[in-house]
């Protein structure tokens, strides 16, 4: 181990029954140093952190050494801790009816459990915690009022305090682990997050940080290890390494973007919204054609990522929405009804409001579909296992086991056995919100190439992001959302993500103006 290396795993071997997840990866961090984890959906990143987190045993042989200290393994989670070691998963772990004070010191109460507590005091020393790093987060504030951004900064800030809490004498000089915190997260608040990882790292700390995002591993680390297929395939500086060269190390071979054919000629609706609303924002009209796929995006609570939840009455609204010659009051509809239309929606909440992570990819993806396995005596689950089977071959899910909990699935593979659920239905409006976050750079364009198919066989699709590399790829026209109504259309050659960009802040400012 070198005298500047605080963390370091060796030869890391995982196996979940025959199939091995990690194969005997070896990692070392700096101290002082962003280091990245870069891979494909399922290439081992979140299992060697859930190793180093000590929920899973790793194989004999396996070696983790701590500030020059071999660990016994499995590794002890609250060992871990107290020796300076602080995790920030990719749900955050914050309970959202607390405040952000309770929240804070609920880790306290692990290490003393006093009879007492000053919750006046309390408030103030998470003030001064939060202006060190010029946050200005109100610490009675409950999580579920705060946006996105601030729920991510509080769970970063109460890890970085359990590593001063440490009672191994490391103080600031800890290890802080991030799986997964930028994919909900628009642009402008991932730079602001990755402005406080930088505070942080200014303190003596290291920092690993788990993503997918090959722009955002360049801006923010000094390293990265490349895994792939449970192999460590490389480690880059992160600073000298061309976005290509990463992509390409990634993947194994030469990936290319997919590139969509816009379709130009002018085409009838084949959906017509009318007066929709949520009660608050003015009303406006709405067309998709027949195998178009409509992007509407703006700046965060501009109203974009509200019109898929009206639209299939999973939020309440007023207008009318008309498909296939039926005209429904949006007052009215609920999802069941949606789908009886041919209304798809997959919401952006995966594990939430998508899909079930406790049931089977089988029980998953056979749901919308479950009376074509219906027998006298029940369900046929020989026949429901064979067609998930096949869908997940049709879309690569990997693993190729049906059986497996989705949620013990990567993201990327989640989010591909979610998308066969809907697309195995045929439906004729299918919509989207954030499809693509957390899912790598080959499983996105999988997904995108899945959807073009759709719209070939008819679907029309609307696609809720602030992806606009995403909006760039896949669609043929794109609405620009400000102060909950539509402002700006793009189509053509204006759809990049130059112009998407522009046009979101644009819009936001020309309305901002125009209503004083």
């Amino acid at each position: 181990m070198s005298d500047n290396a605080v963390l370091q795993m060796n030869n890391i071997r995982m196996r979940f029954g025959s199939h091995y997840a990690l194969k005997g990866v070896s990692l070392s961090i700096r101290r002082g140093e962003v280091f990245g984890l870069l891979g494909q959906n399922g290439s081992g990143k979140s299992t060697m952190i859930k190793v180093l987190a000590g929920f899973h045993q790793p194989e004999e042989g396996s070696e983790v050494i701590l500030w020059g200290q071999k660990m016994p393994l499995p590794l002890n989670q609250m060992d871990i801790k107290t020796r300076g070691v602080a995790f920030v998963h990719q749900h955050l772990g914050l309970v959202p009816s607390l405040t952000v004070v309770e929240n804070m010191r609920v880790t306290a109460l692990g290490r003393k459990n006093p009879w007492f507590v000053s919750w006046k005091s309390e408030g103030q020393r998470v003030a001064r915690l939060f202006a060190e790093f010029d946050l200005a987060i109100d610490p009675f504030a409950t999580i579920a009022e705060l946006p996105p951004v601030e729920r991510a900064f509080v769970a970063i800030i109460r890890a970085f305090e359990d590593l001063r809490a440490s009672d191994a004498g490391y103080g600031g000089e800890g290890i802080l682990v991030l799986d997964e915190p930028t994919p909900f997260l628009p642009a402008e608040d991932v730079k602001r997050l990755f402005s406080l990882i930088r505070s942080i790292v200014k303190t003596g700390a290291s920092v690993v940080i788990v993503t997918h995002d090959i722009d955002e591993v360049r801006e923010i680390t000094d390293r990265v290890a490349i895994l792939r297929d449970g192999e460590l395939v490389d480690i880059l500086d992160t600073k000298t390494s061309e976005r290509q060269t990463i992509l390409d190390t990634i993947v194994g071979s030469r990936i290319d973007a997919f590139v969509k054919t816009r379709k130009a000629e002018a085409r009838p609706a084949a959906v017509t919204v009318r007066g929709v609303t949520d009660g608050a924002s003015p009303a406006f009209d709405l067309d998709i054609a027949e195998g178009e796929t409509l992007g509407v995006t703006g700046l965060i609570g501009s109203g974009f990522a509200a019109l898929p939840y009206l639209l299939c009455g999973a939020r309440k609204g007023a207008g009318r929405i008309t498909l296939s010659g039926q005209v429904v009051d949006l007052a009215k509809i609920t999802p069941a009804k949606a789908q009886m239309m041919g209304i798809a929606f997959l919401p952006g909440d995966r594990l939430g409001a998508a899909g079930v992570g406790s049931l089977s990819v089988t029980d998953n993806i056979t749901l919308p579909v479950l009376g074509q396995h219906l027998k006298p005596l029940g369900l046929d689950r020989g026949s429901m296992a064979r067609e998930a089977a096949r869908l997940s071959e049709i879309y690569d899910v990997r693993p190729p086991r049906p059986e497996m909990m989705l949620g013990s699935l990567s993201g990327g593979n989640q989010q591909k056995v979610l998308l066969a659920k809907w697309l195995q239905i045929k439906p004729k409006l299918l919509m989207l919100d954030e499809p693509t976050q957390g899912v790598d750079f080959g499983a996105r364009q999988q997904i995108f190439k899945a959807l073009d198919r759709a719209t070939a066989q008819g679907t029309s699709i609307l696609c809720a992001s602030t992806d606009n590399e995403q909006l760039e790829q896949i669609c043929d026209r794109i609405i620009v959302f400000s102060k909950g109504r539509p402002v700006m259309e793009l189509k053509g050659d204006d759809i990049t993500r130059k112009a998407i960009t522009e046009a979101c802040f644009y819009s936001d400012t020309h309305q901002a103006e125009a209503a004083e």
